[in-house]
């Protein structure tokens, strides 16, 4: 690179401090490894159907798998109330960890992966994860709230995950074809272990001492921010755009059935959509900083409109790779937006809670979105669903002037300018 465009580069990077460098890279090795868990998940699903199990059967296993992740709030609360030793989210973060890195060595050394030991294991793995995204997350509102910098730092933690999921549809597919599910957990277990060392060398936490007071204002902060409308709206204007019927199952059975797809090149186009997301992470980290919310989540809404419109057009090889790169990239913009959003709108004391709860709304709406688009596609066919979609996407714009977002943004800006207010003497 010349001079001049290191120079650009430089501006353009949000991460100014040491302190907020080494809290991205945490936050993105910590994604990495939640990503990097689904790496043993394509040989499991060929293992197991040769040992005759139905795809019912396999389904039902990995669903037992994911109900750690079903349940985030509740890791929230016992972070938010219980201290573990002085802290509230160090201690746990090197709990979890361990408890994921350990059940998946454990995994990576067993002579033999019987049914129920490796759903308990996977799933032990799974909860140290699940308790560590809500962890992590926590210390990303408590950080980059006052800094202005949720969005930044979500764009980092998103380009991680998606990172890992280019590494997991390439190298998983390895595995799968070798049946090498000790090498596949090997590798899964060694980066919440790496998750575990960053915790320890990198985050400088004020103790938190579990006494009666504390215990107090944090339930009053819980019943606070339960009373207040604007936790609610958020929710609800976060589940009602990811409610818009979305394609999901519909879109792969539409390339399957239709276009004549081979299941490589769905892959491919999905490694291309991961890698496409990365970028459109890198994009809003600082956009993130440069534009005001309010115009960003107009401008979301827009996106995604357009790109939902765009699958009109998706009717050959060529139109799916352009497609899906584009959406991939407009995606993760839009996505991030959303998110950026709830991070600011997180009460205080309670960050781990009410950020998990919102991130399960964001779940809870993308998973209905996609029951409801596969029937839509039973019922009408690939177009209308395309076009329903668009259509209720497009309604959440009416919805915007409810959420009161600059109001919600001026307050994180507040925030920000009180924390440094508050550093200046010491500087």
């Amino acid at each position: 690179m010349t001079p001049a465009m290191l120079g650009w580069v430089a501006r353009l990077n949000p991460f100014k401090t040491p302190d907020t460098q080494r809290l991205a890279v945490l936050f993105g090795i910590v994604y990495f490894a939640q990503g990097m868990w689904y790496l043993p998940n394509q040989t499991i699903t060929i293992v197991l159907k040769e040992r005759g199990l139905s795809a019912g059967q396999v389904a039902t296993f990995f669903s037992i798998t994911t109900v750690p992740w079903l349940i985030k709030p509740v890791y929230g609360l016992v972070s938010d109330f219980v201290p573990l030793w002085g802290r509230r989210r160090k201690s746990y973060l090197v709990l979890t960890s361990a408890l994921a890195a350990g059940a998946g060595a454990m995994l990576a050394v067993a002579d033999d992966h019987g049914y129920w030991r490796l759903a308990i294991l996977f799933t032990g793995m799974g909860l140290g994860l699940a308790f560590t995204d809500v962890l992590v997350d926590a210390l990303m509102v408590e950080n980059g709230r006052p800094r202005g910098l949720t969005g930044a730092f979500q764009s980092v933690q998103w380009a991680a995950i998606y990172g890992a999921t280019v590494i997991v549809g390439i190298l998983g597919g390895w595995l799968a074809e070798h049946r090498n599910l000790h090498l596949a957990f090997a590798i899964a277990s060694g980066f919440p272990l790496v998750s575990l060392v960053m915790t320890l060398l990198f985050i400088h936490e004020a103790p938190a001492p579990a006494d009666r007071e504390a215990f107090r204002q944090t339930w009053a902060a819980i019943r606070e921010a339960v009373r207040a409308r604007e936790v609610w709206v958020v929710a609800g204007f976060i589940f009602f755009f990811n409610f818009s019927p979305s394609f999901g199952p519909a879109l792969l059975y539409y390339q399957t059935d239709h276009l004549k797809f081979s299941q490589q090149f769905i892959g491919l186009l999905g490694s291309l959509a991961a890698v496409a997301a990365i970028v459109g992470a890198a994009i809003y980290a600082p956009l993130s900083r440069r534009v005001e919310l309010k115009r960003l989540i107009s401008l979301a809404i827009t996106i995604a409109v357009v790109g939902t419109l765009a699958y009109l057009l998706y009717r050959d090889r060529a139109s799916a790779i352009a497609i899906d790169i584009v959406f991939g990239c407009v995606g993760m913009i839009t996505q991030l937006a959303f998110l950026d959003l709830a991070a600011k709108a997180c009460p205080r004391r309670v960050e781990a809670t009410f950020f998990a709860l919102l991130m399960s709304v964001f779940n809870g709406g993308m998973q209905v979105s996609q029951i409801t688009g596969g029937y839509l596609y039973d019922w009408l066919g690939y177009t209308p669903l395309v076009l329903i979609s668009a259509a209720m996407t497009a309604l959440a714009w009416l919805l915007v002037p409810l959420v009161r977002i600059d109001l919600i943004a001026a307050r994180a800006r507040e925030e920000a300018r009180a924390r440094e207010a508050a550093a200046a003497p010491a500087s």
